[in-house]
């Protein structure tokens, strides 16, 4: 009887486990690169997994969310410009109706920024954006991010 029970408990717990099981299929990694002493570039790395693919920043209005970047105000920097990307892939996506562009596997974003002060600068945001498969989409999400330039 005992193993019947531990036997049916684990299976609850293994069932319990794979179910709570969240999909992240984009990771993200940040760092800076000082260009000068009033100058420095921000690269904003996602790492995509495999079948799933991340939405460009140029996605038009009737598409899916687009990748956008949310960067705090601050008096120690300022941005140059807006966040540069590679060109993405694209494709016509039936559901929307239009032509979405979107990168897979890994894509860097890079911003720019003027550093209105010497020494350390800390900049921080968030990014919010979108990633799909053929199969789904799972919800936009919005991440927070910070960088130290050194």
């Amino acid at each position: 009887m005992k193993r019947i029970i531990l036997a049916v408990f684990m299976s609850l717990s293994i069932l319990s486990a794979t179910h709570a099981q969240v999909l992240k299929p984009v990771r993200w990694s940040y760092a800076a690169k000082r260009l000068s002493k009033t100058e420095a570039v921000l690269f904003i790395k996602a790492a995509i997994d495999e079948d799933w693919h991340l939405y460009s920043q140029t996605v038009p209005e009737r598409g899916p969310t687009r990748t956008s970047f949310a960067f705090s105000s601050s008096k120690t920097y300022t941005l140059i410009g807006t966040p540069q990307e590679p060109k993405p892939l694209s494709r016509f996506e039936k559901v929307f109706g239009v032509e979405v562009p979107y990168f897979e596997n890994s894509v860097i974003f890079q911003q720019k920024v003027k550093l209105n002060v010497n020494g350390p600068v800390t900049v921080k945001g968030s990014i919010a954006y979108m990633t799909c498969n053929d199969v789904k989409c799972l919800p936009p999400e919005t991440v927070p991010f910070s960088f130290i330039i050194k």
